[in-house]
């Protein structure tokens, strides 16, 4: 028999990066009897990626059921989803939240109020999801609960009064939170006995059983045998097996009904056919599709392509494959000149762009070349369209300007949180300056703690800036950002040229008083990189026909008179002569080929502009 829908209760944990909310996770599961005793040794259940147990990061949200008996003697099935704390996966926690009706907002009882703390509160407020504050890892020597539960009533108006006490670590307050998640949060709406609507909030692609999605029923019941349709793609399919993750994917013959949260596999081949975000209805029901998801914008660009024994057809492959696992993961084919055939990516910021470039080669087994990180610009073109307003033009590459020019070129900015001790105010608003960052307002949160805006190009942001604050603050800063739309800016595209050749992979757009500095950087990294040839090999960063900076790499030098000895000085001029000769007709066609390693010192040279 399918479960009470009223002893169903389905939540999230959310926090800021690092204050224990996989831990946690696996600790309820622990008490709620969801882990094996083999199992136990090792916290890291949810975290299965291998990067994620490398990192101590949670990059894909989780689900998994558990069942709890409450002191009211009822048996409650609990839909736990853990999600990822940092910025970059901030896609990831909107997702989740979609298919809760409450959460637990946990905070460190050492670091306090953090800012994706502040970010991912504001999400579950959008929401409108009921928050349960916990403040976690109690038993550090450094822990400060109370002062944590002052901040949380100050910065987030949660009463202090809610917020539990707990260590996840030490198995301490887990029974106050399975209570408070049965007590507070409410059971699941949506009729069992009216049309089926089912919210696909994730999706993986399985060699064997094809594309399996995670969803989550709102209305009706599902069970294994019923042909589906999806409303978005029209397409239909017979499910083959259905259950719920206990962790596990477990079949379960009663199916799913509303307020449940499982999977579903139904021999889905086609990449195309699946979005998450998407509903799933009977095919015999003309059902109306669930408030999808808001589409994410990537804010970084980087181009993949394919190298060693990597060709095109299998990155083709793995990139759409991995398109399906990562719903803010956007990809397109381009040329990329002397790298060939290749994927122009975006992303959501710079750890996501790593992460994404470290799972595609782990998880399809590709050898691939990164190019440096651009940011999307619109361009104002020379002239009108045929109604007479200005033309612009939005690109993600310099190579993308038109070579007539263009009248004025905006970047994208963005308006960013940093939550610092009080006593390093001055250290990061002499980080921010120097990357025009421009100041917006200081508030304080509590005697310790201070949060800084600032408004600032995201060029700027999305290198370095967080391993930057990191050292600025001894560790105990924190950044979080949104989109504030263009501005103008005076910016300039700055050519590489190797061997008199522009490199179009290496181009880079940046501010006219950074280009000469940033040129010097690239061109310095380069001719580090790049092997003597049998003559020398100039290396140029150029504005249009003005060279900012010029590196010179020497020539392989061979001692050409070395089997002359004795006699006439003109004999060993002749030979030289003749070398000096060949030098230069080599110089004038010989090809310089640009190692990978080149492009990844580019990308170091930036973060070594200070």
């Amino acid at each position: 028999m399918p479960h009470p829908q009223h002893l169903i209760r389905n939540f999230c944990i959310i926090a800021h990066i690092d204050h224990g909310k996989s831990t946690l996770a696996e600790r309820l599961m622990q008490t709620a009897g969801g882990l094996r005793n083999k199992e136990d040794k090792e916290l890291v259940v949810l975290d299965g990626m291998d990067l994620e147990r490398e990192r101590g990061i949670t990059i894909k949200a989780k689900a998994v059921c558990m069942w709890h008996k409450h002191s009211d003697g009822q048996l409650y099935q609990l839909n736990l989803i853990d999600t990822p704390g940092h910025v970059d996966f901030n896609y990831e926690v909107t997702r989740s939240l979609q298919a809760c009706e409450g959460c637990l907002l946990v905070v460190d009882a050492s670091q306090g109020v953090q800012a994706q703390t502040v970010a991912n509160f504001l999400l579950a407020i959008d929401q409108n999801l009921t928050i349960i504050p916990v403040i976690n890892k109690i038993d550090l020597p450094s822990a400060q609960p109370d002062q944590v539960a002052a901040e949380i009533e100050e910065s987030l108006t949660l009463p202090a009064d809610d917020a539990i006490k707990a260590s996840a670590k030490a198995g301490i307050g887990i029974t106050d939170i399975l209570s408070a998640v049965i007590e507070r949060v409410p059971a699941p709406g949506g009729t069992r006995a009216g049309q089926l609507q089912a919210l696909i909030f994730d999706a993986i692609y399985d060699d064997y059983r094809g594309i399996i999605l995670y969803i989550r029923v709102k209305s009706g019941r599902l069970k294994a045998g019923d042909k589906i349709r999806m409303i978005r793609s029209a397409k239909t399919y017979e499910i083959s097996e259905i259950g719920r993750l206990l962790p596990q994917m477990t079949p379960t013959k009663e199916g799913l009904e509303g307020g449940e949260v499982g999977y579903v596999c139904a021999a889905i081949k086609a990449l195309g056919d699946v979005k998450v975000g998407d509903t799933i209805t009977l095919e015999v029901d003309q059902g109306e599709a669930l408030p999808g998801f808001r589409e994410m914008k990537p804010m970084v660009y980087c181009g993949l392509y394919p190298s060693g024994e990597t060709t095109y057809d299998q990155l083709r492959e793995a990139v759409e494959k991995f398109s399906l696992n990562d719903a803010s993961f956007r990809w397109a084919p381009e040329n990329g000149g002397a790298l060939g055939h290749g994927f122009r990516c975006g992303f959501l910021g710079m750890l996501h762009m790593e992460i994404c470039q470290e799972r595609l080669e782990r998880e399809h087994d590709l050898d691939m070349v990164q190019t440096a990180p651009t940011v999307t610009y619109i361009l104002t073109l020379k002239g009108t369209d045929v109604e007479g307003k200005p033309r612009m033009l939005e690109i993600t590459t310099p190579g993308e300007i038109p070579e007539d020019g263009y009248e004025a070129i905006q970047e994208p900015v963005v308006d960013i949180h940093f939550f610092i001790p009080a006593d390093k105010i001055g250290a990061v608003m002499n980080l921010v300056s120097d990357r025009r960052g421009v100041f917006q307002r200081q508030e304080y949160i509590g005697t310790q703690r201070c949060k800084l805006t600032y408004r600032m190009p995201l060029a700027e942001v999305i290198y370095d800036l967080f391993d930057k604050l990191k050292s600025a603050t001894q560790g105990y800063g924190s950044m979080d950002y949104e989109f504030a739309g263009y501005e103008t800016a005076d910016l300039l595209k700055v050519d590489i040229l190797v061997h008199n050749q522009p490199c179009a992979a290496l181009a880079f757009i940046c501010h006219r008083t950074a280009a000469e500095h940033r040129g010097r950087k690239i061109i310095a990294a380069l001719k580090e990189e790049i092997p003597r040839h049998l003559f020398e090999v100039a290396l140029q960063a150029a504005v249009g026909t003005r060279v900012l900076a010029r590196e010179t790499i020497k020539s392989v030098g061979k001692n050409v008179t070395a089997k002359c000895y004795g006699g006439d000085i003109t004999r060993k001029r002749k030979l030289l002569e003749k070398q000096k000769e060949g030098k230069k007709r080599m110089k004038m066609i010989g090809n310089v080929e640009v190692p990978q390693g080149a492009f990844m010192a580019v990308l170091k040279s930036r973060s070594a502009d200070d």
